[in-house]
């Protein structure tokens, strides 16, 4: 064997589901190769139908239940050993994601804020007093409410932030008291293993969280239907969301699944400005994140300037070797979701559309690709298209840019480029989706405010830290003379 296959099989991650910190033994391993290159970065022992009832069952089981300051110091300390181990995992996300290295060092920060902030909720008292001698029908009593934890919660990740998603469920979830079993996407399962196990050396009691991958049919379809589980907590695609919200039967659903979310460019916008977001909100992640700017709505009259500057904007986005510094496109996650992305180009193309720039694809690499002209009706603006692709369609006014933003069956986010205030109040009240963000791409929040969406984006239920630490526990209400 050459020197350089033995240093690569030195770093191949062996790793395996845990169940309250031990791992399991099925004999079945998944692999995980780079999308860029192909080479294998790990292998993971999925777990059996036997490890999923285990994994419920010692969550149950539970063990000597922690006090606000315990799960501060915990997952405080996580932040901590998160940063000092930063260049791991941000070499770990791209690795098995793909994602250029200045994006998954990008991760690290705002799951380190996501640590951070549920750290500091653990120490609020959430809980709020009602008097009741407010009424002629009232008492001298006072009614209090406090949040309990549930007794279990499952968590189910994607592979675009193969980091970021999984703090976002198991940080809240972990504030509130409530026990997890998390199962991350199979195309991106390192990292997540990787968090787990910096969780446990946190001081988390080991009962707190489990992670398994595996086979669906003894995985995900147990935990999503058992009984026994209080939430499910969900992040992916429309089809597997509402599955989901059908046989999950009496329990919580938290549902985000995705969205295709405008850039409207006002004619009184700032030009700069406007492609600056655009050419952000399009291509960073390699388009891969549900707030990604899908659709850029631009006024008819300033459409031929945005267009001209934008491409030029585009230019600067290079696409490559995710793991060098200089690359600010990496690959999608996979060869098939790039030849997908490619057909929906070429489909646009065949209906009247003209790429401007990029649209070259080799492997699970695609060119930022800027297009014009594409009709309403085409796929990559109906459909949600998760890739770096960056359509323009135009607007006559308001009212049509409202109407064709609300067109599709998504309502996540949103961002509107004006210098008119009154124009901004009106997409504010009139754009049907969950954020709206004036002179700020979509995707714009902070790791505590609240995120979701609705029609086929969710149900309205709002994740972020502290809606999230909500939905993953009960309000329990008590009164006494006062």
């Amino acid at each position: 064997m050459k020197e350089e296959d033995i240093n690569n099989a030195r770093n191949i991650l062996k790793l395996a589901s845990l169940i309250a910190g031990k791992p399991v033994s099925s004999g079945n391993q998944l692999a995980v190769h780079n999308p860029y290159n192909g080479e294998l970065v790990g292998t993971v022992e999925t777990a059996d139908l036997n490890d999923t009832n285990n994994a419920i069952e010692t969550a149950l089981k539970g063990g000597v239940a922690m006090t606000r300051f315990e799960r501060y110091t915990v997952l405080d300390k996580a932040r901590t050993l998160l940063l000092e181990r930063k260049e791991e995992f941000a070499q770990l996300i791209t690795s098995e994601s793909g994602l250029c290295i200045s994006e998954s060092t990008y991760e690290i920060g705002r799951a380190h804020d996501v640590l951070l902030f549920a750290a500091i909720e653990c120490l609020k008292d959430n809980g709020q007093i009602y008097s009741c001698d407010i009424s002629p029908n009232g008492k001298q009593r006072k009614i209090f409410t406090t949040y309990e934890p549930l007794k279990l919660a499952v968590a189910i990740t994607p592979f675009n932030h193969p980091l970021n998603q999984v703090a976002h469920k198991i940080a809240p979830a972990l504030a509130a008291g409530t026990p997890v079993i998390l199962k991350p996407s199979e195309k991106t399962p390192l990292t997540a293993i990787r968090f787990v196990e910096l969780l446990y050396e946190a001081g988390l009691p080991p009962y707190m969280l489990s992670v398994l991958l595996g086979d669906t049919k003894v995985v995900s379809e147990i935990l999503v239907q058992d009984p026994r589980i209080d939430v499910v907590s969900f992040t992916g695609s429309v089809a597997v969301g509402k599955l989901i919200a059908k046989t999950a039967g009496y329990k919580k659903v938290i549902l985000e699944l995705g969205g295709n979310d405008p850039l409207i460019v006002l004619e009184d916008a700032d030009l700069d400005l406007a492609v600056e977001l655009a050419a952000e909100g399009s291509f960073r992640n390699s388009g891969q994140r549900c707030t990604a700017v899908k659709r850029i709505l631009v006024h008819e009259s300033v459409s031929e300037e945005f267009t001209k500057r934008f491409v030029e904007k585009a230019k600067g986005y290079t696409c490559g070797d995710p793991s060098s510094p200089a690359t600010r496109v990496g690959t999608v996650i996979d060869e098939q979701s790039a030849v997908y992305l490619e057909d929906v180009v070429n489909k646009a193309v065949a209906q009247g559309a003209k790429v401007l720039l990029g649209g070259k694809r080799t492997g699970a690499l695609l060119e930022p690709t800027v297009i014009t002209n594409v009709p309403r009706d085409a796929q990559m603006v109906v459909q949600e298209s998760f890739g770096p692709l960056a359509p323009i369609l135009t607007f006559k006014d308001i009212a049509d840019a409202i109407e064709l933003s609300n067109s599709t069956a998504f309502g996540l986010s949103s961002g509107v480029v004006t210098t008119n205030m009154e124009h901004a109040i009106r997409f504010v009240k009139e754009l049907k989706v969950g954020t709206v963000n004036i002179n700020e791409v979509p995707g714009y929040r902070i790791e505590n405010s609240p995120f979701g969406g609705i029609k086929d984006s969710g149900l309205g239920i709002k994740e972020g830290v502290i809606e999230a630490i909500k939905c993953f526990s009960y309000v329990k209400t008590f009164s006494m003379p006062w």
